[in-house]
């Protein structure tokens, strides 16, 4: 097992993405905190599910946007565990609205989850890492990042903020034997845009956008994720790796 021994935070972690990724750590070894939100009965779910493995896991409910929810996160995932190896950041939100219809407050709210959670947790983590003399961060980016969206404005600017993050990371903690990458999927169906992707017009026109014509499932990316967190990429550091079924080749 590629994870044996580790400790895995997984940010936004009680669904989707994120609950694929919580299991898929544990099956490879990772003893795992649970983050959520909102939904503790789902988060208690996956908690559950690692625990039937073998696997120590704990669930901690936090606002990834706040610094003092962050620093709770990070606390417990120490009092816990004695240690924190990984940190995924995956928390995110999704909101599909034209440019000239976004108010400033859903713009600050985007921003706030999609990029400045990524950032105060990272740093959080790092303090912690910092210490150990290792960690791994994982940035859930996307293939926004690189690509303009349509009704995404807000969307695309927070994961082009997580692309350069993630350099900034990797080049500032290396000599603390940190690393930092992203993981850019394309069209993963999830929570955020199943109703979406319900319409076949709106999924005939996505796929028409992807060369493979493939709609990705939070299970896809599991593989690439643990690569990353394992010494198995221990000279990959500042790196995104793109899982879009060739969306950004163009």
């Amino acid at each position: 097992m590629r994870l044996e021994g580790k400790t895995a935070l997984i940010t936004g972690s009680s669904r989707s993405i994120g609950r694929a990724l919580a299991v898929g750590f544990a099956r490879e070894g990772a003893d795992v905190v649970v983050n959520y939100r909102s939904g503790e009965a789902a988060a208690r779910e996956v908690v559950a599910e690692i625990e039937a493995m073998g696997r120590r896991a704990i669930m901690v409910g936090a606002d990834t946007s706040s610094k003092s929810d962050v620093e709770r996160l990070t606390a417990a995932a120490v009092d816990r565990f004695d240690r924190l190896d990984i940190l995924v950041n995956n928390a995110a939100i999704l909101k599909r609205t034209p440019f000239l219809d976004i108010e400033e407050e859903e713009w600050d709210q985007i921003m706030a989850v999609n990029l400045k959670g990524y950032f105060l947790c990272a740093q959080a983590a790092a303090r912690i890492m910092v210490e150990q003399g290792s960690g791994v961060i994982i940035n859930m980016s996307s293939a926004s990042e690189q690509l303009a969206g349509i009704n995404l404005t807000h969307y695309c600017c927070a994961k082009g903020g997580v692309r350069l993050l993630t350099r900034q990371l990797a080049l500032e903690l290396a000599p603390y034997g940190i690393r930092a990458n992203a993981v850019a999927p394309g069209l993963i169906e999830t929570d955020l845009n199943r109703t979406d992707l319900a319409d076949p017009e709106f999924r005939e026109y996505r796929l028409s956008m992807i060369p493979l014509r493939r709609i990705g499932t939070p299970e896809d990316l599991v593989g690439a994720a643990v690569f990353l967190a394992s010494d198995e990429s221990r000279l990959a550091t500042g790196s995104t790796l793109f899982l879009d079924a060739g969306q950004t080749i163009a």
